[in-house]
């Protein structure tokens, strides 16, 4: 007895209709989501955010008296007329200047004190709203749902609400009832400085942190937990096995948004930090002098400032998409 088989064709062979179907869904939804006019309008938004940060780089390039003379924009027209005048004029003497201007702090120092904040204000919230987030994502204890509400409803308490409690805490304590339960913080880390906006924006972050991340723990398949768990692995090793490479997208993403926060935070620097403490944004303020007549020193200033915050954005932007579609799009 013999068989015949019959040959199929390309078409015809088990998977490629699914695979043309997916095909063709992508390329419509691709010709969905982009067009002529989103890009164009993409465009013209960098170029008009991008443009006042361009206008400043110029002019940080130019002496004194062309700053404050005329706008960045006659360099070009400069350039086309006399291209080689227009060269030479250029110069460093505002960067020079920048740095040696005697202030209560240089800015090698404000920068070493800024890195000194940021960091420890990045790290302090995450770590502690890990923890959160993994309890509220995958423990059972009793009120769980509406403690998550309640650490998602602080979002909107702003910053400014803070600073009156944290002063008293920070001082002399939190009296209630005629009793110090809050006996504030040792006057010896509160002279540091650090400490204390330490302290601050750690309380201020967590929110956000503890809701982003807990998206993002809460996506986890529950079958991998469950495995885990079988092969007898606790909360700690399901955390840090398992959660923690997971989440790493999230957590970059949200990192940066903090570092930068941070970086550029000028209320909290200026109520918690003095002195030789002084972040940049603090010494922005002083850099142009007491009635502003240095204010050409800002151009060199600002971009000396953003050197640490490109250097941790591009570090770590191959993560920021990814992370910001795993921390938002479930909840």
């Amino acid at each position: 007895m013999s068989t015949q088989t019959e040959a199929l064709s390309p078409v015809d062979r088990p998977g490629k209709a699914g695979e043309k179907a997916v095909a063709t869904a992508l390329r419509h939804t691709h010709l969905k989501l982009t067009s002529p006019w989103a890009t164009a309008g993409a465009i013209i938004l960098a170029a008009v955010w991008t443009l006042p940060t361009f206008g400043l780089l110029v002019s940080s390039f130019r002496p004194a008296a062309d700053i404050n003379t005329s706008g960045w924009w006659t360099l070009f027209i400069d350039l086309a007329k006399h291209p080689l005048a227009t060269v030479q004029s250029l110069t460093l003497s505002n960067y020079a200047a920048a740095l040696t201007t005697n202030t209560t702090v240089t800015i090698p120092q404000a920068i070493l004190n800024s890195i000194t904040i940021t960091v420890p204000a990045a790290v302090f919230p995450i770590v502690i709203a890990l923890l959160m987030a993994y309890a509220f994502a995958w423990m059972d204890f009793p009120g769980r749902d509406w403690l998550f509400i309640g650490v998602f409803a602080l979002q909107v308490v702003p910053l400014q609400m803070l600073l009156v409690p944290l002063l008293k805490m920070y001082g002399g304590g939190l009296v209630i009832a005629g009793q110090n339960i809050f006996p504030g913080l040792p006057q010896t880390a509160m002279s540091n400085g650090f400490v204390a906006i330490w302290v601050t924006h750690t309380i201020a972050a967590l929110p956000l942190a503890t809701f982003m991340l807990h998206n993002s723990l809460s996506a986890i398949p529950n079958e991998l937990m469950e495995a885990a768990r079988i092969d007898g692995a606790g909360h700690g090793q399901i955390l840090t096995r398992i959660a923690l490479p997971l989440a790493v997208p999230t957590i970059a993403s949200y990192a940066i948004f903090q570092f930068l926060w941070v970086w550029n935070d000028l209320l909290v620097a200026t109520i918690f930090s003095s002195g030789q403490n002084a972040p940049m944004t603090k010494l922005m303020v002083t850099l142009s002098g007491t009635w502003g007549q240095k204010w050409y020193l800002l151009t060199a200033g600002t971009f000396l400032g953003i050197i640490v915050p490109l250097i941790v954005f591009f570090a770590l932007q191959r993560f920021f998409v990814r992370g910001l579609l795993a921390g938002a799009t479930k909840g």
